[in-house]
C-alpha cells in the first residue's frame, strides 16, 4: 500500500482514502466538484487573469514567494499543472457562468422582478376572525395607530416591532400575503384576510423595486449555475446517487455546499 497523505504521524493510504470521505460524508461534495470540473474542463484564461489568479491565491494562504507556493503545492501532493489547475479553478467556474448564462441575465431578471422586489409593511395577525374585523374598523375610524394594536394584539413577532416588517423579497412571502402586498397602495390598510390558520391585517409602508445592478447579476448568475447543477445530478443513475449519498432529502444541502465551492 502506498502512503499519499502524511498528517502529523498519521500515514494515509490511497486504500484509505474512499472509506474516509464515505465516513466524513465528504463523497457528495466531491461528486460536486467533479461534475464542475468536467464542465469547465475547456475553459482558459488570459495571463493577465492567471497573474492575478496566483496573486488571489497568495494571499488567501499567505504565501509570499513562489518558492513558498510550489513548496506549498508539493505538500498537497500536487504538480505544477495541478497547482495551476487548483488556483484557476475558481476563475474558471465564473468564466463558465459567464459564458453560459451571461447573455441571458437581462430577460431573466424581468421575469424573476416581481419576486426580487422588496417591501416594508406593517402587518397584525390573530387566529380571532372577530378581534381582525374589529382591529380593522378601529384603524379604518383612527382609533388607535397601526403600531399600537400590533404591539397589543398580534401574535407574531413583529409585535415586537410595532407591526413593522422587512423589508423583505415579495418571493420569499407565502403566495397570498405577496400578492395582498403588491396590489395594494402604499399606506392602503386591506381588510383581514386569511392566511392558513390567520386572518391578517397588513398596510404596504414602502415598495424597494429591484435593480440590475452588478450584486444583483452575481447573484442571478449563481441562482443559474445552481439551477444547471441540479440538473446534471438528476442525469446520474439511481444507484449513482444512493452511492454518492444523493437522495431527495438532501438536495438542498447539496445546493448548500456548491453555493460555498
Amino acid at each position: 500500500m502506498n502512503a499519499i497523505l502524511q498528517i502529523g504521524n498519521h500515514t494515509l493510504t490511497a486504500e484509505e482514502i474512499i472509506p474516509l470521505l464515505a465516513s466524513y460524508k465528504l463523497i457528495p461534495q466531491l461528486l460536486c466538484e467533479l461534475i464542475i470540473d468536467q464542465a469547465i474542463v475547456q475553459i482558459s484564461y488570459t495571463p493577465e487573469e492567471i497573474a492575478l489568479a496566483y496573486q488571489e491565491f497568495d494571499r488567501h494562504w499567505g504565501l509570499t514567494s513562489e518558492a513558498e507556493r510550489q513548496a506549498w503545492g508539493e505538500q498537497c501532493g500536487l504538480n505544477q499543472e495541478q497547482l495551476k489547475l487548483l488556483v484557476t479553478r475558481r476563475l474558471r467556474v465564473e468564466k463558465f457562468k459567464e459564458s453560459t448564462w451571461g447573455s441571458q441575465l437581462r430577460s431573466y431578471f424581468s421575469k424573476r422582478k416581481k419576486q426580487l422586489d422588496r417591501v416594508v409593511y406593517s402587518l397584525i395577525q390573530t387566529k380571532d376572525n372577530g378581534i381582525a374585523t374589529e382591529l380593522y374598523f378601529r384603524l379604518q375610524e383612527r382609533e388607535q395607530s397601526f403600531a399600537e394594536l400590533a404591539r397589543e394584539y398580534s401574535k407574531g413577532s413583529e409585535a415586537l416591532t410595532n407591526g413593522l416588517m422587512g423589508p423583505v423579497e415579495l418571493g420569499t412571502l407565502h403566495p397570498t400575503l405577496a400578492y395582498l402586498l403588491s396590489s395594494s397602495q402604499i399606506s392602503e390598510i386591506r381588510p383581514p384576510v386569511s392566511v392558513g390558520e390567520w386572518q391578517i391585517i397588513v398596510r404596504v409602508e414602502k415598495f424597494i423595486p429591484a435593480q440590475f445592478n452588478d450584486l444583483m447579476r452575481q447573484r442571478l448568475l449563481q441562482e443559474k449555475f445552481e439551477a444547471w447543477f441540479q440538473e446534471q445530478v438528476k442525469q446520474l443513475s439511481y444507484q449513482e446517487q444512493i452511492w454518492m449519498g444523493i437522495t431527495p432529502r438532501n438536495q438542498l444541502e447539496l445546493t448548500d455546499k456548491l453555493a460555498a465551492a
